[in-house]
């Protein structure tokens, strides 16, 4: 009886190593060979939402905004160029985003870190591919104060 037990046991195992190696090889269907191309690049990539301070606090802000979808490399980062002087942005925060380029638009969020309460900070916001080229959706100044 226990040698019945401990053989469906196994076959239970090797069934189970089965069916993960074959779904592990199911998993992608891209090769090195035949993966998908950057999407053509937008004439004109603009805001559709935004920027504004999505939260604030611990030390910390994330801001966010939508932009039409800017194409080029899946790979891309928003960014925002922050200070506490709106002549003088010299703080920069990135965030990495994956495109999903059968969507419209793009939803951007970046943290920006070391805020300090009681503070007012100024800030613009743009993204750019992978590449590091810039996708020209630089947005006025805009303003928050951190909170206590």
């Amino acid at each position: 009886m226990k040698h019945l037990f401990r053989n469906r046991l196994l076959l239970l195992l090797a069934a189970s190593l089965v069916l993960s190696w074959s779904t592990a090889a199911q998993v992608s269907q891209y090769t090195a060979n035949n993966l998908p191309s950057p999407a053509k690049k937008e004439a004109r990539v603009h805001i559709t939402e935004g920027p504004a301070l999505e939260s604030c606090r611990d030390n910390e802000a994330i801001i966010r905004w939508t932009s039409n979808n800017p194409g080029g490399t899946d790979e891309h980062f928003g960014l925002v160029k922050y200070g506490t002087d709106p002549h003088d942005l010299k703080l920069t925060a990135r965030g990495h985003i994956r495109l999903n380029q059968s969507h419209p638009y793009t939803v951007f969020r970046v943290r920006l870190e070391d805020i300090k309460a009681g503070t007012t900070y100024y800030y613009t916001v743009d993204s750019m591919g992978a590449t590091g080229e810039l996708d020209g959706v630089r947005s006025k100044v805009y303003h928050f104060t951190a909170r206590e």
